[in-house]
């Protein structure tokens, strides 16, 4: 069926005509009718109850046709005018052509592998630290796990699974989060609407109802809070371990650069590499301001010629030390190594494990490229230079077993030790450099889907939306960075932290892919959790061994990730709670019509922008403004800012209107749509003229389509009145006349001239109905609306002070009185998110008791 361009599926109308033959789902929430409208599931239909609210014995069937007849499609409906414009829309895939491929499977080069590439560096250094070398069996053993750690870890598991469980082209946690909760309502924030399902992007393909497995999963979900909870603190501590991440990544990739130094500089000691180190990450983090596009324009070409010198060196290497490493591909080796070292074997691991550092990059760095690109570039380029650089150094270890602590420099022929010096110093920086802007991103990701506080974000690239630059975490990092380095003064401590954080991203990936798996691909079951058997078993025995670390270094990540954890989790909760407090708390359009068209006070000429973050109801920041201000605006809106769990929105399906009360009220509701990888550039006048602009298109369109409508609901009388007339048998209160224009074909319906289908184009309907710039009420609308536009805007802000009831548990009054209000008090206010100026700002105070 097709009403004023809205499409709605056969299996859909079924449902419609279900529901309207009185059966109830029996859950909350509202029961969507053929016109458009809704009701509250729970109850029954008005139409259908006398004043006592009991049903009519009496004309149900008929009470039934009479608001499926003359009750007219709310056309102001924010769903309606989400599924015109979702098919207005397409997004083009990305190029798919082989030149286009390999070139941004070069640029993947510099931007996703650099921290993988720079762990030659430190991993047999770390591992041979625990392990002494006392045959070629220790050797080989440890080239044996690294191998097959490589093999499984990046290639098996992110190259040929993770890699395809992107939302739409982006990955990382919160993308894996963002794909879970279009699927099932897991968002513990309550303002899901049925509207977002139809932008363009969002692409969702419902569970089939034969595949129960993720029909009960789904139910499960959604239904237990707890379950909501457990995912979300899943997904912050992934989120606060990659931030993490961002703090010891520099730390520990400078310091195993500038640490060749040692041996070719006399005198050069641990106070010298400590103070050399700093200074380089001073001037890292310094130029973060000028932006990832600036900084790092040299980053593929770098890094492409890092990946070959790793490869060159380990063939030198190979062919003059002897080819007898590869018995390694034996996994038998690591039988023996185990077996001959025991426990200091399990504690080699965590040096084993920083093989694999950066390997999260490959799914987190996604949106930037494409799975092909990711995908050749390491098949092709980082996996046989990395497997060679391995190699190249186990075979020197087999000559010189006493050159474990500096194996990468000693294992470099001399006469190339200064350049290749200098071209590790850069692959370190440009390694520390992702991170950074890895963290950066996990950060607005997270402000976006309301868990972080808002912060100050700086757009450095006019064409790349990805690169941004966050002062205040810029320097947090650096403080971090710089203290790590004071305080740990060598590579092998910190790598002992390192091992933790990027264990804990891959666990909590590996759990979000396998709820992936069962939800959304329906996967096989028993597939389904060989994935987690395999790869979490693997991983969980590297977190064994990395947490044997605690006390020589392994608490920082964990107290990174705690405090970052807290921080998140207790900005979602405390605005969870405010949310529902304003829901609660909204004022009632009963209590809007007995105010009458001024609202009990007196409007003036202008446009009123109050921002809340309601997306139904008014606010009950309206009632304070009308107590507190001596006059109102002409036209109120209600703008609320709302990201959707997709990475973009489209800039023509940005906003949705519909109108608050009667014409005369002037107040509409606005929703404007982001996703989490959206940029909000625009300034208050863009954004204002972007408004007014898209108001208008709604008022022409509702003229619109209540001329259509009205024409047709004539149609329609007469229809019926003619069919009452034939001679055909019918059920006890009009049944059959209701089944029949909703069961049957939609496609021989429009084709009948006395049985019209609502939406369907009537050539002969009178020209004046579909001209809508006649309709003087129109005219005299948009003319009022362009008198208060050039009246000017007044930005009506809510503060929300949100405080803990007083029989509230002292956890929630810490957590709401102090923690959350400090974070509140001190993140960036929504006149400077905004950009407004203050000459136009209006804040009203509000406590809500939670």
């Amino acid at each position: 069926m097709e009403e004023g361009g809205t499409f709605m599926k056969s299996d859909e109308i079924e449902e419609c005509s279900v529901r309207l033959l009185g059966t109830n789902s029996g859950g909350g929430g509202s029961t969507r009718w053929v016109d458009g409208s809704e009701v509250d599931s729970e109850s029954p239909p008005w139409s259908l109850l006398n004043d006592d609210g009991e049903f009519r014995a009496e004309g149900y069937g008929s009470s039934v046709r009479r608001r499926l007849i003359k009750k007219r499609r709310s056309a102001d409906s924010l769903d309606v005018e989400a599924m015109e414009i979702a098919g207005a829309h397409s997004h083009h895939d990305k190029d798919a052509s082989l030149w286009s491929t390999l070139a941004l499977a070069f640029q993947t080069l510099g931007v996703v592998y650099g921290d993988m590439g720079t762990s030659p560096l430190y991993v047999f250094s770390d591992v041979f630290s625990k392990v002494p070398i006392t045959s070629d069996v220790d050797v080989l053993g440890a080239l044996s796990l690294v191998i097959y750690t490589i093999a499984l870890i990046p290639l098996m598991k992110y190259v040929f699974v993770v890699l395809k469980a992107n939302d739409n082209g982006e990955g990382g946690t919160f993308a894996l989060y963002s794909l879970v909760s279009r699927y099932a309502k897991v968002n513990l924030l309550p303002n899901q609407q049925q509207a977002d399902e139809h932008i363009s992007s969002f692409k969702l393909k419902l569970p089939t109802p034969e595949l129960e497995r993720a029909l009960n999963i789904k139910k499960r979900l959604e239904q237990n809070s707890s379950l909501k909870t457990l995912l979300l603190l899943l997904v912050l501590m992934g989120t606060s371990m990659i931030i993490g991440d961002g703090i010891l990544t520099p730390a520990i990739s400078v310091m195993s650069a500038v640490s060749g130094l040692r041996g070719e500089i006399p005198g050069f000691g641990t106070n010298a590499l400590v103070i050399t180190s700093i200074v380089i990450l001073i001037g890292l983090f310094s130029i973060q301001r000028f932006g990832t596009g600036k900084v790092g324009f040299t980053f593929a070409p770098a890094l492409a010629l890092w990946f070959l010198s790793l490869g060159s060196i380990g063939i030198y290497n190979m062919l003059k030390y002897g080819i007898g490493v590869v018995k390694a591909f034996n996994p038998a080796y690591i039988y023996w190594f185990f077996k001959r070292n025991g426990v200091n074997a399990w504690s080699a691991l965590g040096g084993c494990v920083l093989c694999i550092t950066g390997a999260e990059a490959m799914f987190a760095d996604l949106g930037h490229f494409t799975v092909p690109s990711i995908q050749i570039a390491f098949s092709f380029v980082v996996f046989p230079c990395l497997l060679l650089a391995y190699m190249g150094q186990a075979s020197y270890l087999m000559t010189h077993p006493d050159s474990a602590s500096r194996i990468f420099y000693d294992s470099v022929p001399e006469a190339l030790f200064w350049p290749i010096f200098v071209i590790a110093t850069i692959a370190a920086v440009i390694a520390s450099q992702a991170m950074i802007s890895a963290s950066f991103s996990c950060i607005k990701q997270s402000m976006a889907l309301g868990c972080f506080p808002r912060l100050k974000i700086i757009h450095t690239s006019k064409r790349r939306m990805g690169q941004i630059y966050i002062p205040v975490i810029n320097w947090f990092l650096m403080v971090m960075c710089i203290i790590v380095v004071a305080s740990f003064r060598s590579t092998t401590s910190i790598a002992n932290a390192y091992g933790i954080a990027e264990v804990g991203v891959m666990l909590v990936s590996t759990a979000l892919v396998t709820l992936v798996m069962l939800l959304i691909w329906q996967t096989n079951l028993l597939l389904a959790l060989c994935f987690p058997l395999l790869f979490g078993s693997i991983e969980i025995m590297y977190m064994s061994a990395v947490l044997s670390k605690i006390t020589e270094g392994g608490w920082l990540p964990l107290v990174f990730a705690s405090f970052f954890l807290c921080v998140m989790y207790t900005w979602n909760y405390g605005s969870v709670l405010k949310y529902q407090s304003e829901v609660r708390q909204k004022i009632s359009m009963d209590f809007l019509n007995e105010l009458g068209s001024t609202l009990g006070t007196v409007r003036t000429p202008g446009i009123g922008l109050l921002y809340n973050e309601l997306v139904q109801g008014v606010p009950s920041v309206l009632g304070r403004l009308l107590l507190e201000l001596p006059a109102i605006h002409s036209t109120i809106v209600f703008v609320c800012i709302k990201y959707v769990p997709i990475p973009v929105v489209p800039q023509g399906e940005r906003f949705l209107f519909r109108r608050v009360g009667p014409k005369d009220y002037h107040m509409f509701r606005c929703v404007a749509r982001y996703g989490y990888k959206d940029v909000r550039k625009e300034d208050h006048a863009a954004f204002e003229q972007l408004l007014v602009e898209s108001l208008e298109k709604f008022l022409r369109k509702e003229a619109l389509d209540l001329a259509l409508e009205s024409n047709l609901s004539d149609a329609e009388l007469d229809s019926i009145s003619v069919r009452s007339r034939e001679s055909e048998p019918q059920d006890v209160g009009g049944m059959a006349e209701l089944k029949l224009p909703l069961m049957h074909d939609q496609r021989h319906r429009v084709d009948e001239p006395n049985i019209p289908m609502p939406g369907a184009f009537f050539p002969e309907l009178p020209a004046s109905s579909m001209s809508a710039d006649e309709d003087p009420s129109l005219e005299y609308e948009l003319s009022a609306l362009r008198e208060a536009s050039s009246s000017g805007f007044t930005y009506l802000l809510g503060h929300g002070d949100v405080r803990a009831k007083k029989n509230s548990v002292f956890l929630k009054k810490l957590a709401i009185n102090y923690f959350y209000a400090f974070l509140r008090n001190n993140c960036r206010g929504g006149a400077a998110m905004m950009k407004v100026p203050h000459m136009n700002i209006i804040r009203v105070g509000m406590t809500y008791m939670v």
